[in-house]
């Protein structure tokens, strides 16, 4: 499985999206809280805003929006 599935596993997120922590190479560890930045942005686009002209953010790119694109 690569990085990108592993990030994506179990969730209906699209695949353009990404965010910092995807390209952290180090391993999880729970003694460490989460930065929880929230700092998203559209692969198609490099910006904070998909192609659709709406925000790039986890729980807003889904299914219900025409640029969405599921691994």
């Amino acid at each position: 499985m690569t990085h990108e599935e592993t990030a994506n596993a179990g969730m209906n997120r699209c695949s353009n999206l990404r965010w910092k922590g995807m390209f952290v190479s180090a391993q999880w560890d729970e003694a460490i809280p989460h930065g929880g930045d929230n700092l998203f942005w559209c692969l198609k686009t490099q910006t904070c805003l998909g192609p659709d002209g709406q925000l790039a953010e986890s729980e807003q790119c889904n299914a219900s929006r025409s640029c969405f694109r599921l691994l």
